[in-house]
């Protein structure tokens, strides 16, 4: 029993001395990915292709509209068999609409997905290189850090800022500023 205590003991005690010669680190990685210039391009094409379903939902909008409003208008003076293809065009105008968002949405999603992805790797990847640089034990993703004691961690933020060419003074409510003068000079 007492052999099973000292190894334990042992064990507990090299692991705490490792551990002190540990070096961590903690990174803004959704900062990083959202402030590259990649990450720009990539809005500007989601962006393009969202203006693309607009502009093809708003033509199906107003198509169903005229029609509807043709319907309104004439309707009392046909026949039933025109009457009832009529609305039959209705129908299927309202079902195009609806299949046409919803593709447009899953279409936008996977483009959103697919553009992200190599920048998300490449921040990822800085990331590492630059742990392995500077010899660090661990690099934490600081929004998923419960207690982060940034005295005893460093910041590799800065640097991997400097890194990824993200330009200086430049921080998330920048980016939001801009995105949002860019929505509102769209409507």
């Amino acid at each position: 029993m007492k052999k099973i205590f000292l190894i334990i003991a042992a064990a507990a005690l090299s692991f705490a001395a490792s551990a002190q010669g540990a070096k961590f680190a903690y990174v803004n990685y959704t900062e990083l990915v959202q402030l590259m210039p990649e990450a720009d391009q990539a809005r500007a094409q989601i962006d393009a292709q969202s203006l693309e379903f607009e502009e093809t939902y708003q033509g199906m909008i107003e198509e169903f509209q005229t029609k509807y409003s043709q319907y309104q208008q004439k309707s009392s003076t046909w026949t039933a068999s025109v009457k009832e293809s009529k609305e039959k065009e209705l129908t299927d105008i309202q079902n195009r609409i609806q299949e046409f968002q919803q593709t447009a949405s899953a279409e936008l999603q996977q483009s959103q997905q697919s553009l992200m992805a190599p920048i998300q790797e490449k921040a990822l990847q800085t990331v590492e290189q630059l742990a392995k640089d500077g010899g660090y034990t661990c690099v934490f993703e600081v929004s998923s850090v419960l207690y982060l004691d940034k005295n005893q961690c460093t910041d590799l933020t800065p640097a991997a800022r400097k890194a990824l060419n993200i330009p200086e003074g430049r921080t998330i409510e920048s980016l939001q500023e801009e995105l949002l003068a860019a929505q509102q000079a769209r409507q």
